[in-house]
């Protein structure tokens, strides 16, 4: 039978003898975010999970494995690391725009967002994606 995430964490606490409040302590969190962890209303982020296999000592693997719903929410996108081809371009061009029209202190603005757009792309991009998304979900 596969485990959740919280129950896989709480178990593990617990074989350490360890209280929440000592968990808490050892990972500079609160001891909400324990309680959360432990009880699937919340879930750490990345740097969390690692400190918690180091502390645990098990693998990254061997925590999440059995949670498919966590599984989902960790999203590894490796071209994700890599700058956006279409961002830049597109922030190029605006910054262009903003640079060699004389449109006062509109052009200083324009070119402020062709930069925008050149370093936040991938993250508007996927915000765009997940609205798009939780408005099918809603129908």
């Amino acid at each position: 039978m596969k485990v959740n995430l919280g129950e896989q964490l709480q178990k593990l606490r617990e074989e350490k003898k360890m209280s929440r409040e000592e968990l808490a302590g050892e990972m500079n969190v609160s001891r909400q975010a324990v309680y959360k962890w432990e009880n699937n209303k919340g879930y750490p982020d990345i740097e969390n999970l690692i400190k918690l296999s180091e502390l645990y000592d098990v693998t990254l693997d061997e925590l999440i494995k059995g949670d498919q719903k966590f599984q989902k929410k960790i999203a590894i996108d490796e071209e994700e690391e890599e700058p956006s081809t279409p961002g830049f371009v597109i922030g190029i061009i605006i910054v262009f725009i903003g640079i060699f029209f004389d449109w006062g202190k509109f052009s200083f603005c324009v070119s402020i967002l062709g930069f925008a757009i050149m370093l936040f792309y991938n993250e508007l991009k996927q915000t765009f994606w997940n609205i798009k998304k939780d408005f099918k979900e809603e129908r």
